[in-house]
Formats: structure tokens, C-alpha cells, sequence
């Protein structure tokens, strides 16, 4: 199966992973940006999980002068309505949908498989969760935005799959009202979402890292 290179890690007690958790990084970074959460996750023994950080392919990127960044697709312009190519958006989806497959493959039932992204990441993850063909466990939203919101055809398998959406009070990167309309569409498509708000920027903080653990912990007891 040839699927995007990727950098792997298995909770610490190191026991063969009963699920799955697929996170994409945001634009400009790569795999490796969120690997060092995992041990901060402080996930219980009894739930071995597979972290796979999927690299970007680098592509060049309207935004910054046509620079050649790693991107799960370009942005045209940074506007409020933050104009996409939809197409490599899409196509960035699918990608994952070759990791899920990977992972069942793997023998990891699709129920406990979490999609994750932060900001560009998280637009590919939401694409990628509403339109797969295997049920899921959850997506998870972090600092992100959902510019296929009007166009994406969900399948019945994750009708009402889970999200949790979190948004920095601060980021002027992606601003917070763009996180709100991820949230309010979502619950529109009839998504039980969980949303959380913190005082920062375009990153990450401490509680959110508990509140992630918490979440997660849920959706896959």
C-alpha cells in the first residue's frame, strides 16, 4: 500500500497498539511537530496506541509567494474566507483514507481510530473523518477551520462521529471565529462536538493537552 511517509510512535509501556491515532501537522511543519505530545498524553496502560505523523508533500503555496513548503494544499489568499484549493485538499484526504486502510490492515478495528490535525491539518482531518467509508472513533479539530463544510458528501458510517474542536482565544493565525463556524457547521451535519477555548495563539497549551488526553480516553474506552 503505498501511503505518505510517516513518523511512528507507540505509547510508552510499548504493548501492541488496540488503536490508532492519525495527526496531521500544520503548514510548513512536518511529522515530527506533534510527537512529542504523546508521552504528555499520559494515556492509561490498558490503551496502546499507534501515533502516526504523516509528513506533507511540499508543494508551493499562494499565500507566501509561491513558496515551496510542505502543504496539505494551497491557500489562495488569507482572507476571512480563507479561499482553498479544494482539489488537493481533497486528494490530502484520501491520503489518510490509504493510512485508515493501513491501520485495519494492521488489524486496528476503524472504531478505535482517531483522525487529529492542527490548522491545515485539521481542515484535511475534518474532510477526511466525515467522508470515510469505515466508521471511526473521532476527529479532532485543534486551531483549524472547515472550508469544505458546504461541499463535503458524508457517509452514513460517520453520520455522528465525535469531534472535539479547540481554539486559542488569541490566534490571529486562524482567527477564533473560524474555529466557532467549524463547530456550529459540524453540529449542523449533526456531529456531537465538544469545544474547547483557550487563552493563546496559534499553538498549543498544557490543559488543552489534558483535555485532549480526557477526550480521547473517551472516545475509545
Amino acid at each position: 500500500m503505498n501511503c505518505l511517509p510517516a513518523v511512528e510512535l507507540l505509547s510508552p509501556d510499548g504493548a501492541e497498539p488496540t488503536a490508532a491515532i492519525l495527526w496531521l501537522h500544520g503548514l510548513g511543519a512536518d511529522g515530527h511537530d506533534f510527537a512529542g505530545i504523546v508521552p504528555e498524553l499520559h494515556l492509561p496502560a490498558d490503551l496502546p496506541v499507534r501515533f502516526v505523523f504523516p509528513h506533507a508533500p511540499k508543494i508551493p503555496v499562494t499565500i507566501n509567494n509561491g513558496y515551496v513548503m510542505p502543504a496539505w494544499y494551497d491557500i489562495l489568499e488569507m482572507s476571512i474566507e480563507r479561499r482553498v484549493d479544494v482539489a488537493q485538499l481533497t486528494r490530502s484526504a484520501e491520503a489518510v483514507h490509504a493510512l485508515i486502510e493501513r491501520e485495519v490492515a494492521r488489524g486496528i478495528d476503524s472504531r478505535r481510530i482517531v483522525l487529529a490535525g492542527f490548522s491545515q491539518g485539521g481542515a484535511v482531518i475534518l474532510q477526511a473523518a466525515l467522508t470515510c467509508a469505515r466508521p471511526l472513533a473521532g476527529a479532532m479539530s485543534l486551531s483549524s477551520y472547515f472550508p469544505t463544510a458546504e461541499l463535503v458528501q458524508q457517509t452514513a458510517a460517520n453520520a455522528g462521529l465525535p469531534v472535539l474542536v479547540c481554539h486559542g482565544s488569541h490566534d490571529t493565525v486562524v482567527p477564533e471565529a473560524l474555529g466557532r463556524r467549524a463547530e456550529a457547521a459540524l453540529r449542523a451535519l449533526g456531529h456531537p462536538v465538544q469545544w474547547q477555548r483557550y487563552p493563546m495563539e496559534h499553538s498549543v497549551c498544557l490543559e488543552q493537552v489534558r483535555d485532549i488526553s480526557a477526550w480521547l480516553q473517551r472516545v475509545l474506552a
